[in-house]
């Protein structure tokens, strides 16, 4: 067996091979993140065999500058380890003397790592979890992105019809966002009468609003304590940051869509757990990857950051923990949304929030160790595959 080292950088990465007794059998080997790179790299290997179960191959998860070559290589049929770079940090204060630190040397302790076998894999899932991993962390930041528009146009609202966010509960619905667009200012509502308004508002919102809110509309336009000079660049401002947050929800949908199709095809029993519906599943399971990875539950909280951090200095010892968040914001969070709603309705997780609730505990905190159990359920649901049963 031949053991290679790949140290990962931007533009170049570097290779050095072992033999299975720790001698280099060539170091050094730049090659660019390529396709010619790619193929340079395959050639050297091919010429010490042209069988690629002959060679294990590790390399750091550096940023995502790894993945390239690990899609590349994949494709030849290489087994291939992603390490954690803390790992190779480890590796090297427990081998090298000095502090010493460049790809040529790094690339020779990644490939003496995978020689000893001892590290942890930081594994890429499958085809199907790593989509759903890059589909919801891109959901999250669409969402992210609509909260930030939201918020300007709040502000630009403030400015110009300071009266509007009384007159619509959800000044974000379709309703509302087509009003804005059409009459994005007070003096708008000038050139329409109260009749065609409430029609208007009725064909927008089914029937569901009509003449009283279009009095009221009007009542306000009118009297409207609104900036008016530089009016045209808000309303400017106004109408483009509505028809973005539009165009970004229906991202949204479409992402989710696509989340929801690839978890069909998965099965997996993480949605029947009180909770969890499709996005935070597909967010769970694609970041947690392979749960054998994980002998314990407990492992898994920590993982997740959701476990409590303790501050201690001599005698004194904290009596008010929080959580780590040392591990994956998006496993956090997505379990931490689970449990909110899991709090309320599964009923051993919402007898043991009341039991926290009635010790005087924050309703956070409370939700905090509701994560905590409900890991446990998630733990043992995915690694004996059975759907999630809640004991009444």
């Amino acid at each position: 067996m031949l053991f290679v080292g790949i140290d990962i950088g931007k533009n170049n990465h570097v290779a050095s091979m072992m033999d299975e007794k720790g001698k280099v059998v060539f170091k050094a080997f730049s090659f660019s993140n390529t396709t010619d790179g790619g193929n340079a790299l395959f050639s050297k290997l091919s010429s010490f065999s042209s069988d690629p179960s002959d060679f294990e191959i590790g390399m750091e998860a550096t940023g995502h500058y790894w993945l390239s070559v690990y899609s590349f290589l994949f494709e030849k049929g290489f087994l291939l380890h992603v390490i954690n770079p803390i790992q190779t940090d480890g590796w090297r204060k427990g081998t090298e003397i000095r502090k010493r630190k460049n790809d040529t040397i790094d690339s020779v302790l990644i490939a003496d790592l995978i020689r000893y076998g001892q590290f942890v894999e930081t594994r890429l899932a499958d085809e199907d979890l790593f989509s759903l991993r890059t589909l919801t962390r891109f959901r999250t930041y669409l969402v992210e992105s609509i909260s930030d528009l939201k918020r300007k146009v709040v502000c630009i609202l403030d400015q110009v019809f300071p009266e509007y966010q009384s007159i619509f509960s959800n000044i974000f619905g379709r309703t509302s966002k087509e009003i804005l667009l059409q009459f994005p200012s007070p003096i708008d509502f000038e050139n329409i009468s109260s009749e065609t308004l409430a029609k208007l508002l009725a064909q927008l919102s089914r029937q569901k609003v009509g003449a009283t809110k279009a009095e009221q509309l009007k009542a306000a336009a009118s009297s409207s304590f609104g900036i008016t000079f530089a009016q045209n660049s808000f309303t400017f401002q106004l109408k483009a940051l509505i028809e973005q947050i539009s165009f970004i929800e229906n991202q949204v949908k479409e992402t989710e869509t696509e989340i929801s199709r690839i978890m069909e095809k998965l099965k997996s029993p993480i949605t029947t757990i009180t909770g969890i519906g499709n996005v935070t599943g597909a967010a769970i399971i694609s970041e947690i990857g392979d749960i054998s990875k994980f002998d314990s539950p407990r492992k898994l909280v920590a993982f997740a950051g959701i476990d409590a951090s303790v501050t201690q200095s001599g005698e004194f010892e904290a009596t008010h923990n929080v959580m780590s968040k040392r591990g994956s914001p998006y496993l956090r969070k997505a379990i931490f949304q689970s449990a909110l709603i899991a709090s309320f309705k599964d009923p051993v997780l919402s007898a043991y929030y009341q039991k926290k609730r009635s010790e005087g505990k924050h309703h956070l905190t409370c939700v905090g160790a509701v994560s905590r159990k409900m890991c446990n359920i998630i733990y043992a649901v995915l690694k004996n595959n059975e759907p999630y049963v809640p004991k009444a």
